[in-house]
């Protein structure tokens, strides 16, 4: 059975950093997308980050425009995790984060071609 497992969420200053993890279960996913998405209350499931394999130990990484500059993704496939560092929060930030991992279809930035997901952790910016 396939789980990802994400933690890191908290409560935060605006300014401040927080780094989320995703622990990816059940079948390994070197070839496979392994990004984050977030939701705020009232709205619609947003792309924040991804990383997609491109052959061999190469992966690119993609941003929303809201992020660039400001989050980083990484992944471990030794350990079969996802990484979010955030830097710079924002309280436009605020939302629940999910991770998420899916066959690259060429539709990076949407939700539908991710076919694994997270439970979600909560990233709560004061101002």
């Amino acid at each position: 059975q396939v789980q990802l497992v994400e933690s890191g969420g908290g409560l935060v200053q605006a300014g401040g950093s927080l780094r989320l993890s995703c622990a990816a279960a059940g079948r390994t996913f070197s070839s496979y997308l392994m990004g984050w998405f977030r939701q705020a209350p009232g709205k619609e499931r947003e792309f924040v980050a991804t990383t997609r394999w491109s052959g061999g130990s190469v992966y690119y990484a993609y941003y929303a425009d809201s992020v660039k500059g400001r989050f980083t993704i990484s992944r471990d496939n030794a350990k079969n995790t996802v990484y979010l560092q955030m830097n710079s929060l924002k309280p436009d930030d605020t939302a629940l984060y999910y991770c998420a991992a899916g066959k690259d279809d060429g539709e990076n930035f949407r939700p539908s071609s991710y076919e694994y997901w997270g439970q979600g952790t909560q990233v709560t910016v004061s101002s």
